[in-house]
């Protein structure tokens, strides 16, 4: 939710296209559904269950379910490979000489793996953000540290707001046609 904010409010300063938004969001939610599908392939065509990939998705540390460790091998490395800031800096250095549209949407990665060293703890889920040097995260807080929760649920409600009231009458997207005026009383 707050990458699709972010690119609201950049929109209102650079041309941003609907897709390279839709890219963003997509990027954006990548390092935490990336690292799910080595576990759906071992339910697809292995002894996993889907009941096992749905446990794992909402586990909480030492709690998750038993993995073969192939499986798990894997699946903590195209975690730490999704949450390395070295790994996406190599993305982006190459997006920037060859694809410079993917900029935008890398963004996303991007903001995902800032916000992630902030909002989890070395107890939960550490973001490995220097991999491949080492897997170690740093100690932020824990995102759902009641307190913090609702700090940012609050912190993402107002910027919404703020962006659904200074946004009346602007298109969002780069070729998107105006909106409606907006009337005031004195006219």
């Amino acid at each position: 939710m707050g990458v699709g904010l972010g690119i609201v409010a950049a929109a209102r300063r650079w041309p941003v296209s609907a897709s390279q938004a839709r890219a963003a969001v997509a990027l954006a939610a990548l390092p935490d559904i990336g690292h799910l599908i080595p576990i759906a392939l071992w339910g697809l065509v292995g002894d996993g269950t889907w009941d096992v990939l749905r446990r794992y998705a909402i586990a909480t540390p030492r709690t998750e379910p038993w993995l073969p460790a192939g499986v798990q091998a894997w699946s903590h490395t195209l975690h730490c490979v999704m949450h390395s800031a070295i790994v996406a800096a190599v993305v982006t250095a190459i997006a920037w000489f060859r694809w410079r549209w993917v900029l935008v949407p890398l963004a996303g990665w991007w903001a995902h793996i800032v916000i992630d060293i902030f909002t989890h703890s070395s107890e939960y889920y550490p973001s490995p953000v220097l991999y491949p040097i080492t897997d170690r995260g740093f100690d932020g807080i824990a995102w759902p540290t009641p307190w913090f929760m609702a700090l940012n649920y609050a912190a993402l409600a107002l910027a919404g707001l703020w962006l659904l009231r200074s946004n009346r009458g602007r298109p969002l997207w780069t070729g998107a046609p105006p909106g409606p005026r907006r009337h005031d009383s004195a006219e």
